[in-house]
């Protein structure tokens, strides 16, 4: 078992970042999807009286997604797995600000592959100890990587200039760039997303390799993500959580039409 909590720290406030979020996803989502390949959407639904973080959230939105991955895993996964098993299924609990989301790859790894993805969103500068309550024993293992959208190198595959916070300027908030190491001393809103990423993966031989390989590719996944989220404030600042819902009910339609046609599309595995 591998702990890492990734801390990203933005110059949004809680509120902004629960539309920003969402609107992110549906767009990413059709950028990786395409050939056969990518997210299928099986559910999206209220839920209520399911228990989060010892009770303290219960209701909120829940998703469930098939992820069809086959070019995007590392190639001694894809010589190991049988063909058609590439599939990885997504539970997400979004209980906002608290959210929780469970993948797992129920045709193949069964019980031996747990990916769990806590996220608390608060309106701080990232320096809560222990805000996702871990007892002792998992506290003691894990391991905090503080994330920074501005500063920290991103692969020339995935840099894209209107897409990088040190040089984009909002129209409409006024906000960026964001400049210099100390930008999050001094950004007004901020809030930090404490992302709790806890990788199980039961394969002798191959556990600590593809544990850390997961680890790698989250942190790749949020950096960028996260990147966008800030770079596209002025295509979701001011829609409302109505305009999200028929977002994400006309994304589901476009989804399944991309998966059918074209080529795959989307972030790679980077070479193992």
């Amino acid at each position: 078992m591998l702990i890492k909590e990734y801390r990203v720290t933005l110059p949004l406030t809680v509120e902004e970042y629960q539309v920003a979020q969402l609107y992110s996803v549906a767009e990413a989502s059709k950028d990786n999807t395409g050939g056969g390949e990518g997210i299928e959407v099986l559910k999206n639904e209220p839920f209520t009286n399911y228990p989060l973080l010892g009770g303290k959230y219960n209701s909120g939105q829940y998703t469930y997604k098939i992820y069809h991955l086959a070019s995007k895993v590392p190639a001694f996964i894809r010589l190991l797995a049988p063909k058609g098993s590439l599939e990885i299924h997504e539970e997400a609990w979004n209980a906002y600000p608290y959210c929780k989301t469970v993948i797992t790859n129920p045709g193949y790894m069964k019980e031996k592959f747990r990916l769990v993805i806590e996220t608390m969103h608060a309106p701080d500068r990232g320096l809560q100890e222990n805000v996702h309550e871990l007892p002792a024993e998992k506290l003691k293992i894990r391991e905090v990587v503080n994330i920074d959208i501005a500063n920290d190198s991103v692969s020339s595959a995935d840099y894209k200039p209107d897409e990088d916070p040190a040089k984009f300027k909002s129209q409409k908030t006024g906000r960026g760039p964001l400049v210099g190491p100390d930008w999050k001393d001094s950004v007004n809103p901020v809030m930090t997303c404490y992302k709790l990423v806890t990788v199980e993966f039961k394969w002798f031989g191959l556990q600590s390799r593809v544990e850390s390989f997961i680890q790698k590719c989250e942190r790749r996944l949020f950096t960028n993500f996260h990147r966008q989220v800030f770079c596209w404030i002025d295509r979701w600042h001011g829609l409302t959580m109505d305009d999200i819902r028929r977002l994400e009910d006309k994304t589901k339609e476009e989804l399944e039409a991309l998966r059918r046609t074209g080529e795959a599309r989307g972030m790679k595995a980077e070479s193992d």
